[in-house]
């Protein structure tokens, strides 16, 4: 007996798809023509950033000898531009897992390989090469940890409903009190500077502005950091969810007053958060949360960021400290090569990662979670604890008797200083479990149906762009504008689903 189908003539497969393309085989579901490309561009893009360039970078002529360090440093940048490439391709947005493989692939693959090809760090390794193979070894382990955490953070179920109960909101009247004070304290900070102009001059006269107005004393740096972080913090939460309150609602862009706040907040951060007052991983927070709040459900950008992140490391980077310091103390690096930068600029974390395991070794000791006691509770002041632990990389930088402290302490050093391997691998389990979880919960947010005041949507791009602050570390120096922004959120947030918080 024929179908209604075959009645009128016309064949199932000659009929157009709902949806273009044909049938994803492991999803069940239509696959779009950018799914085809991003499948076609796999094969070059994981041979590019896992094989091509590390190949080159061992291919280049230096001072390195290839032991052990260099075929573990090989081995963990392969590792992290493999991860890298399936962060870039996957089908799903993971802002916080994609941004961890191109801080790994960047800060400790390309970087460090390419120190150990041309024997040149940015920072001294005092210790034993045991040391060094053993901060690698760990750096790789702490890598395979993160992914079985993720893979456990993907596979375990979700409770039926829970997800829709746990959406946060923004209130709207809460909302207005945070604008208000942003302006307030931001106000507060430009003027303690000294105003607007020294913004825009580098970040050596911000500093002797912090000194001038009496904020930075000898062992203590807890008022400049509630100060810098009260004048930016709120401005840049405020703006992203103006930035995504005018994206997502056509109600929000016909309204002069919500569009005149949202151009004051952006003039606002143009001020306090621009990248020449500012370190160079502060205003890539701010541009990452930016991009992603701004564009919400473009799997292309998603996509480009993180390709274009690799190029930004490589090439922009090391030169960006540009705004470092002032015309008399600025001086420009001289070289032709495309390594040298990044074996003497910046990418330090896996030398301090060596020190500080040379600084244990050494009789310290470990701290058994005095350094993580101290990044909890920084905004305690020294002159009321006393023995209040300093910066990792602070502390490691006196031990060796550098003249200057402002180091690196990557979340392994951090893990490794207070708990030891174990530290290092179960700290980055939970992480790598956390980061899927996360990920997967704003995957299903990034929706069209999904409330213009979905905090979720606001602060998911917000955290993956302070990830590379908070790998980075010291932790200690990282807590105070998370804590800042802990706080307004838990002051803006609600369950609430009346008139008083957005609705689509």
């Amino acid at each position: 007996m024929a179908t209604g189908t075959e009645q009128a003539g016309t064949r199932v497969e000659d009929r157009p798809r709902s949806v273009p393309g044909p049938v994803d085989a492991e999803w069940g579901k239509p696959t779009s023509p950018r799914t085809l490309l991003s499948r076609a561009l796999s094969v070059p893009l994981v041979l590019g950033l896992a094989v091509f360039f590390p190949l080159w970078v061992c291919a280049q002529t230096g001072a390195g000898i290839k032991d052990a360090v260099f075929w573990l440093q090989l081995a963990l940048t392969v590792y992290s531009g493999a991860r890298l490439a399936a962060m870039i391709l996957t089908n799903k947005r993971k802002l916080l897992q994609g941004s961890f493989w191109l801080f790994v692939y960047m800060a400790m693959g390309v970087a460090p390989l390419a120190q150990v090809v041309l024997g040149q760090t940015p920072t001294v390794v005092v210790g034993a090469r045991g040391d060094l193979v053993e901060a690698t070894a760990l750096i790789l382990a702490g890598c395979i940890a993160f992914d079985l955490g993720a893979l456990l953070g993907r596979t375990r179920p979700e409770r039926p409903g829970r997800d829709e109960n746990a959406l946060r909101l923004v209130h709207r009247r809460r909302l207005y009190a945070l604008v208000a004070f942003s302006f307030v304290a931001s106000a507060l900070f430009v003027q303690k500077l000294g105003g607007p102009a020294v913004f825009f001059s580098s970040r050596q006269e911000i500093i002797a502005g912090i000194e001038d107005a009496g904020l930075s004393q000898d062992g203590s740096q807890a008022g400049q950091a509630i100060l810098r972080g009260l004048g930016t913090v709120p401005a840049l939460l405020s703006l992203l969810i103006y930035t995504r309150w005018v994206v997502t609602s056509r109600r929000a862009r016909r309204s002069p007053v919500i569009l005149a706040t949202w151009l004051a907040l952006a003039l606002l951060n143009c001020v306090v958060n621009n990248p020449i007052s500012n370190p160079r991983y502060w205003f890539l927070t701010v541009m990452f949360s930016l991009l992603f709040t701004v564009f919400p459900r473009s799997a292309a950008m998603y996509r480009s960021a993180l390709s274009l992140g690799v190029v930004v490391a490589l090439v922009v980077f090391p030169f960006a400290d540009r705004f470092r310091y002032d015309e008399k103390n600025y001086k420009p690096m001289q070289t032709t090569s495309i390594l040298e930068p990044l074996a003497l600029k910046d990418y330090d974390q896996t030398a301090m990662f060596s020190n500080t395991i040379t600084y244990v070794h050494s009789g310290e000791g470990h701290t058994f979670g005095l350094q993580l006691l101290g990044d909890v509770f920084f905004a305690v002041p020294r002159s009321v604890w006393n023995s209040k632990p300093k910066d990792t990389g602070v502390i490691v930088g006196e031990w060796m008797d550098n003249k200057n402290t402002n180091l690196s302490s990557p979340v392994w050093a951090e893990l490794w200083i207070d708990f030891g391997p174990l530290g290092v691998f179960g700290g980055l389990l939970g992480v790598g479990f956390l980061a899927a979880r996360v990920d997967r919960r704003y995957a299903r947010r990034a929706v069209r149906r999904t409330p213009s005041g979905a905090l979720v949507s606001v602060l998911v791009p917000l955290v993956a762009g302070y990830s590379f602050i908070l790998l980075r570390g010291p932790l200690l120096q990282a807590t105070g504008r998370v804590a800042i922004a802990a706080v307004c959120v838990a002051l803006i947030s609600t369950r609430s689903r009346n008139g008083r918080a957005w609705m689509k």
